[in-house]
């Protein structure tokens, strides 16, 4: 299976550009993808994006680095390699879309299934086992990828933005720093172990292995 995700100039999947794709191969970790382009000249960049990438307008545009239609192309054809071609990513509905709609508009194919597992609805499903509840705020999900980590017993140390504003000062979002957070916590949710070495100092809680 392959541990996605993607770094974008916004959220708006038609408008906006992926300029960082991260990926890890599931069965086989040490397998990894990391690369990046330049968004095409008519995708647009929101505010939020730099912030928490700290990447500025220039570095996105950077002629000097491939295109994004090569960089979808490299990740298509690492992907055709791995022997589980089905998606791991934290919202797939966002990360998969997002591929979908570039693919389209390079008339690629992905190489990949539609279906995808969603780390959000497996880390509720888990936490509603252990407290017999959801984790909802303000009448939303509020299983995003720090939750998460802590559900995990890791800690999230990457930049954190809401509603526009820097609220906690950390490491600049990396497509392939996230897709191993993504892949540490599906280990670790799924089979009560360990995937990553770099994560051994976090121990695994003991609901996760019972």
């Amino acid at each position: 299976m392959i541990i996605v995700d993607i770094e974008t100039s916004g959220l708006d999947i038609l408008k906006c550009g992926i300029w960082q794709i991260g990926a890890i191969e599931f069965e086989n970790p040490k397998n990894q993808f990391l690369e990046e382009a330049r968004i095409d000249d008519e995708d647009t960049i929101e505010e939020d994006s730099i912030k928490v990438t700290g990447k500025a307008e220039k570095e996105l545009r950077d002629k000097k680095k491939q295109s994004q239609k090569q960089l979808i192309e490299n990740f298509f054809k690492w992907c055709e390699k791995r022997k589980v071609k089905t998606l791991i990513c934290q919202n797939p509905q966002f990360d998969f879309s997002m591929i979908d709609a570039k693919a389209r508009k390079y008339n690629l194919k992905p190489p990949f299934h539609h279906r995808a597992f969603d780390l959000h609805s497996i880390a509720q499903i888990k936490y509603f086992q252990l407290n017999s509840k959801f984790l909802i705020d303000k009448e939303r999900s509020d299983m995003g990828l720090s939750n998460i980590l802590n559900l995990c017993g890791m800690r999230d140390e990457r930049r954190k933005i809401e509603e526009g504003v820097v609220v906690k000062e950390g490491k600049e979002h990396n497509a392939l720093e996230d897709a191993k957070l993504t892949a540490e916590c599906f280990s670790r949710i799924i089979n009560g172990k360990n995937l990553l070495s770099r994560f051994r100092n976090f121990k695994i809680p003991e609901y996760m292995t019972t």
